[in-house]
């Protein structure tokens, strides 16, 4: 069963009909979503010039059978904890939401599907082939 979950950049990406995007989306099993990257999306809707029209195609994505949204548990804030200490020690730093969105990967053992290399700086976290 093949799990990814959508970065804030790559639902941009797939909104803008990126193909490997699209790939992963059409080869996953479960696409989830982060409640973390749904408040960065929703902040760069409010800041936008689409506002409506970008929260309904939202709606319309996370009504599809195949896309979960995940909650933050007291496992997501005991991994937060473990990545942000890791990167810590490492002095290799990250956005604080790119921190919660990494322990969801870890949480639910998915592929993170980013635009962003800053995640490489995290120890054993799965990232797809298109990251820069």
């Amino acid at each position: 069963m093949k799990k990814i979950l959508l970065d804030t950049n790559a639902y941009s990406n797939y909104l803008r009909g990126d193909e490997n995007v699209l790939s992963a989306l059409s080869e996953a099993n479960i696409v989830y979503m982060s409640i973390f990257v749904l408040g960065e999306l929703y902040s760069g809707f409010k800041n936008g010039t689409k506002e409506s029209w970008n929260k309904e195609n939202l709606h319309s994505f996370i009504k599809k059978p195949t896309v979960n949204i995940i909650d933050a548990t007291i496992e997501t804030s005991i991994i937060f904890a473990e990545i942000k200490n890791s990167l810590k020690i490492s002095e290799s730093p990250i956005p604080i939401n790119d921190v919660w969105i990494a322990a969801h990967a870890f949480e639910m053992s998915s592929v993170l599907i980013t635009f962003d290399s800053h995640f490489k700086n995290i120890p054993g976290i799965r990232l797809w082939d298109y990251i820069r």
